[in-house]
């Protein structure tokens, strides 16, 4: 047998929820297994880590010093990982990333265009540490933020480095989180709360879930630093009951906490106590909203109050309270740590700092990503995420989840951040960015939204529970070839007075989707309710496939692809679609290399 030497490779395996969906769990396993015994003359340390943000190509395999990154790993892999990369360091090139912009393979995930423009704050430790092992915090500069704040920091000097910061809640709202953090300060009512906001309703949104399943420490961190600020010992994490991981690993995080004295009493033998419980959310969207989510901590029905009394001075069990999201608590360490100032070159004026989003859609490189605040949408979708596939036309982004707003092509330059995002009807949100390319209907995409939020309304507000229901209708009525023109004009008006009249900020916003892609894609709604046609073909009722003789080279795939045989046709010879037979899937439209399938309206 050889002898081992000081030589040392990291083998860092993504277990986030996505790679473990594809069996990350099996190739972490497997490694273990054969590497534990293994002659080789290397001492390898395999670790199981948080999402390495490229969810499109996971499972992810990395491995250090050598700074080699493999992608769509499966468990067949492992011991060719072994006997090339690990014994002999040869690069495994059909494991590489190609990185679609640059048209090569990118032997380390950092020279990828995915990557380069990328800037992680909220996200750095994610994928280089085991979130289940505190030692790999610590060794990230964890709590070492927490010891400054106790030892070398006054709570007033604490409070004024966030405020100097100028970070922004990264929850949606935006609101300065400094100027919450002294607000809730100068109340003398005690006991104080603390609140991490973990529920993270949004489709396609997986920022905060990330975040907690990958670093959980340094939500921990964040929230005791806060509490040492405004004077409160208890805190709680509201987690949605479907983030399974990420609450089990902030369990386990919590528990190491107290055991190396980070939590508990007489934290650090600093004299503050301070402690942490999680709270499982039962996955009510309103239930995002903080005083709904406060009213679901204590026990009572997740229902948003009036927030002319806000929730620094009234909050949980009626006392103080400061509550931020998952990406807000995890920005606060290296604050604290590196300084304001450090923190405000990053960004843009107002609006200082990163930004993490969740690019998904139809978009080649699906993922997490952050970047600096300020950070062009041009650049978010078509560098980081390498374009739209199959570079089909880009059509809009959906940003702020069900309660943002369409952005279309015009506004690809604008700068992500709250205030450029504001101004033309959208929003930030949490971070949830949903890319959309020529065959998505805007009219269904609307209705889709308020379908969604007519079932997570509470209730509570009649113009919220009656007002999206009948905007619903409406957008059903002109998704089915029942519209009529007036509609639009009612749908804006039904948006202006939900937006007035509604109790919450998510009944506030819930008319966004509506109102800007009536704003942006009017003509859309025109067509399905003068022409009955959807030009998207997702509309079925306003749908017509055809095949274009003169185009039409006979290859046949459309046939193979169609699902009832409703396509007839010889090879090399144009084909035709049996109207009758055809059930408007749209598979031919997809698949047709030549665009000789045709989409028409309605057929009366």
């Amino acid at each position: 047998m050889n002898d081992k030497c000081d030589n040392k490779k990291k083998i860092l395996v993504c277990c986030g929820t996505g790679c473990i969906a594809n069996n990350s769990i099996e190739i972490y396993n497997k490694l273990n297994e054969r590497l534990k015994n293994s002659d080789i003359s290397v001492e390898p340390i395999i670790k199981a880590t948080g999402c390495n943000g490229l969810c499109e190509k996971g499972p992810v395999v990395k491995i250090m010093p050598d700074d080699i990154s493999y992608f769509k790993v499966s468990t067949n892999d492992v011991d060719e990982i072994i006997e090339k990369t690990i014994k002999n360091d040869i690069t495994i090139d059909r494991l590489l990333y190609f990185d679609t912009n640059k048209k090569e393979k990118i032997k380390s995930h950092r020279d990828a265009t995915f990557y380069k423009p990328q800037h992680k704050i909220a996200l750095r430790n994610i994928g280089e540490i085991d979130p289940l092992i505190i030692e790999d915090y610590l060794e990230q500069d964890g709590y070492k933020a927490l010891h400054k704040a106790l030892f070398q920091m006054s709570p007033t000097e604490v409070i004024y480095e966030v405020e100097a910061s100028h970070l922004r809640g990264r929850g949606g709202a935006g609101f300065p989180t400094g100027l919450k953090w002294r607000t809730c300060s100068k109340y003398d009512q005690y006991p104080k709360y603390i609140v991490c906001n973990g529920d993270e309703g949004d489709p396609g949104a997986f920022m905060d879930r990330s975040i907690m399943e990958g670093d959980p420490n340094t939500v921990i961190e964040g929230m005791i630093i806060c509490g040492y600020a405004i004077e409160s010992h208890k805190g709680f994490l509201y987690i949605r009951d479907e983030y399974e991981l990420a609450r089990k690993n902030m369990e386990i995080a919590i528990e190491s906490a107290r055991i190396h004295g980070y939590l508990g009493t007489n934290i650090l033998n600093s004299g503050f106590d301070f402690d942490l419980e999680i709270v499982r959310g039962g996955g009510a969207f309103v239930c995002g909203e903080s005083s709904a989510l406060m009213a679901s901590i204590e026990g009572n029905i997740g229902e948003p109050r009036a927030k002319y009394i806000r929730s620094v001075e009234k909050g949980l069990w009626n006392q103080p309270t400061v509550l931020n999201n998952v990406e807000t608590w995890a920005n606060i360490p290296p604050i604290i740590l590196n300084g304001s100032s450090w923190f405000k070159e990053i960004g843009v004026e107002h609006n200082t700092g990163t930004k993490v989003f969740s690019l998904v859609g139809k978009v080649k490189n699906t993922g997490l990503v952050e970047v600096p605040m300020g950070t062009k949408l041009n650049t978010l979708v078509f560098e980081i995420g390498g374009g739209i596939i199959k570079d089909r036309p880009f059509k809009a982004v959906q940003t702020g989840g069900p309660s943002g707003g369409c952005i279309p092509k015009e506004h690809l330059d604008i700068s992500l951040d709250f205030d450029s995002l504001n101004n033309i009807g959208s929003m930030m949100g949490s971070g949830g960015v949903i890319v959309m390319d020529d065959t998505t209907c805007m009219v269904e995409l609307a209705r889709y939204y308020m379908e969604f939020l007519s079932e997570e309304s509470c209730g509570k507000c009649t113009t919220c529970r009656e007002g999206i229901n009948t905007m619903l209708k409406i957008l059903t009525y002109i998704t089915e070839g029942k519209g009529e023109i007036d509609d639009i004009d009612l749908l804006i008006q039904l948006g202006e007075t939900i937006t007035e009249a509604s109790l919450c900020g998510l009944g506030k916003t819930s008319p966004n989707p509506v109102i800007t892609s009536i704003k942006y894609f009017k003509d859309e709604y025109i067509d399905h309710i003068i022409n009955k046609k959807c030009s998207a073909g997702v509309c079925k009722n306003l749908t017509s496939y055809s095949i274009e003789e003169s185009i039409c080279i006979g290859c046949g795939l459309c046939k193979r692809k169609c699902p009832v045989d409703a396509i007839i046709g010889s090879k090399k010879n144009p084909h035709v679609i049996d109207i009758k037979k055809c059930i408007k899937c749209g598979s031919c439209y997809s698949v047709c290399p030549t665009g000789a399938v045709i989409i028409g309206g309605a057929i009366i």
